[in-house]
């Protein structure tokens, strides 16, 4: 076993001191820059996760020996680690380079990029790839022990879902109910926002989503269903709303979470053409409060860092953990039509060669 010495550590600088071009790629043609080839990338994201120089994920210690193929060895429980054991990029064969790209794309348009585009502009090998590696981060996009909602907040739910016949409202069919929270600003404007899946609009389901997103002693305000009387309870100081007795639009009386829900199907029919499964919409939901929440940033390369930031927070997360019906492990799986192809490695290597002049003399 070869080791090799640890260099010094350069912590980070504090949230509020972070500047483009210094602690995050400023735009694109800096990030292709700043990160060439996949040993910049492990560096970048070594630098994020251990800000403060290298703690083990296993027993905690501090101690460490950098070995010459980039891991660590853990003077405590002497085992190695990789920068990437235990983060969504765990036991990953597709090229850093290549993640850093996907994030890019996801976090610098202002709508997002969908799986069908990820695939077709980065070549990935299949659909799958490009729809699991974004999943993936979407589930990086939820902060762990994320601050909750304060001040004065609107609350409402809203369907998403193709247009059916039947009943229309609360109890349509074939639809999926999603509970919102905005905080309302004063004098105007709106703050951040929240939204989940919801079983239904009964009184305890809208509790739990109170409770997880609202902070308690928080002013929600309501429309007048009768549910929220008992969601409330003496946790929350309460402003129903009757919109019907108002004898204004519902938009008018709760701008905040209409708002919300207009940008949130827009999006979904613009960037993902409306074919978001409803086993997976959370995970879309959390992407769009991700944006929603970020929308004020200059900088878009400061939304690339925070997901990255976030990335190596969160555990591995596999395919079969994504997917609504994962194939039991006992059955073999039917090997796919075509060869799968892994998405090629986007390192710069100059070569001094010039492929147009080449091939075309």
């Amino acid at each position: 076993m070869r080791l090799a010495q640890d260099v010094g550590v350069t912590t980070q600088p504090a949230a509020s001191r972070l500047k483009p071009g210094h602690d995050y790629p400023s735009d694109y043609a800096a990030m292709r820059a700043w990160f060439p080839d996949d040993a910049a990338c492990l560096d970048y994201l070594e630098w994020l996760r251990w800000p403060d120089g290298f703690t083990c994920p296993q027993c905690k210690a501090p101690g460490r020996w950098r070995m010459t193929d980039g891991r660590f060895w853990c003077e405590g429980c002497r085992r190695r680690v990789s920068v990437t054991t235990g983060t969504i990029f765990h036991r990953t064969r597709t090229p850093l380079t290549v993640w850093f790209e996907a994030a890019w794309h996801a976090t610098s348009g202002k709508n997002g990029v969908s799986a069908k585009t990820l695939h077709r502009i980065l070549g990935f090998g299949s659909y799958q790839t490009a729809w699991t590696m974004l999943h993936r981060f979407r589930t990086a996009m939820v902060r762990p022990g994320r601050d909750h909602l304060v001040g004065t907040v609107e609350i409402d739910e809203t369907f998403l879902g193709g247009a059916r016949p039947g009943k229309r409202g609360r109890g349509a069919a074939g639809k999926v109910l999603v509970g919102i929270a905005v905080e309302s600003l004063k004098p105007k404007g709106f703050g951040r926002c929240r939204l989940c899946v919801i079983p239904n609009a009964q009184g305890a389901s809208l509790r739990a989503f109170l409770l997880e997103t609202v902070q308690p002693g928080a002013v929600l305000v309501t429309d007048g269903l009768q549910s929220y009387m008992t969601a409330v309870g003496d946790d929350y100081m309460h402003e129903p709303v009757s919109v019907a007795r108002s004898g204004e639009p519902a938009h008018v009386a709760l701008p905040g979470v209409h708002r919300v829900a207009a940008l949130l199907k827009r999006w979904l029919l613009g960037t993902h053409q409306g074919a978001v499964e409803a086993d997976h919409l959370q995970g879309y939901l959390d992407e769009f409060a991700f944006r929603f929440n970020r929308r004020r940033s200059e900088y878009r390369g400061l939304l690339f860092r925070r997901l990255l930031e976030q990335a190596v927070q969160i555990g591995p997360i596999t395919y079969r953990s994504l997917v609504v019906n994962p194939t039991p492990k006992r059955e073999k799986p039917q090997p796919p039509a075509e060869h799968r192809v892994g998405p090629v490695s986007l390192a710069i290597v100059p070569d001094g060669t010039r492929p147009w002049l080449k091939h075309n003399r």
